[in-house]
């Protein structure tokens, strides 16, 4: 869907290196792999042109034939380390597509697998705000729950609990908290030129403000298994 907003690439990131969860983006969900949600998702947002999967697993890349449309990338050993920047597999991304004769896309979507309950209207909205804003980034975010808040969090010293941060001086409840978000993992969407530069959040951010209820980011079993359950409750209240 190209508009005066030009073209919008939207990359699903899948290496197929988890130490915590071995071969999590090809795990179920409902019967649906995390990596299949993402795609689909990505490839029913009203802005995306075109939708790549970026891989360094062969599995994983095989996927992207059961879709219309989805440009399977191998992504080098080198940027597929636990501790590789997103940056890297960014670039690499546009290299390959621009060495296939793709012409540049204007705004850059990371779609995360790990994020299994993303909508595309979540998609949508963060792309939105980021050309409605005219800002350099739009990411999704979640509002922190008040139980794990900055000024909720303590150490342990001598085996006595202290603060971390400040004392809470007796502000236990959530409306006596300053309300605080944190990024959920879901959406980051960039202009080019912010990736041109070796980033993957300009200066500029806007914050699309995700449900709680979409904010699970699977980095455990405990993770998927909540994640099951809300798609289950979900399903149930549709279909009731």
């Amino acid at each position: 869907m190209s508009n005066d907003h030009g073209k919008v690439l939207a990359i699903i990131p899948a290496r197929g290196g988890s130490k915590r969860i071995p071969g999590k983006n090809l795990r179920l969900l409902n019967g649906i792999s995390l990596v299949s949600r993402a795609i689909d998702t990505a490839m029913n947002s009203k802005f995306v042109d075109t939708v790549v999967l970026s891989s360094d697993d062969t599995d994983i890349l095989k996927i992207s034939n059961k879709f219309d449309s989805v440009i399977p990338i191998k992504r080098p050993s080198k940027y597929s380390t636990d501790t590789s920047a997103a940056i890297e597999y960014v670039q690499h991304t546009n290299a390959v597509l621009s060495d296939l004769g793709y012409p540049a896309h204007d705004i850059i979507t990371i779609i995360q697998p790990t994020s299994p309950l993303t909508l595309s209207i979540d998609i949508d909205k963060t792309i939105s705000l980021l050309i409605e804003s005219k800002a350099d980034s739009a990411v999704s975010v979640v509002k922190l729950d008040h139980y794990v808040h900055p000024i909720k969090l303590k150490q342990i010293e001598n085996n006595r609990l202290v603060s971390y941060f400040e004392e809470e001086k007796n502000r236990m409840a959530a409306h006596e908290l300053p309300t605080l978000y944190v990024r959920n993992g879901s959406v980051y969407t960039s202009r080019a030129y912010v990736i041109n530069s070796g980033k993957i959040i300009g200066s500029d951010c806007r914050a699309y403000i995700m449900p709680r209820m979409r904010s699970v980011d699977i980095n455990d079993e405990i993770d998927l298994m909540f994640a099951e359950f809300l798609l289950d409750k979900n399903n149930r209240l549709n279909n009731s």
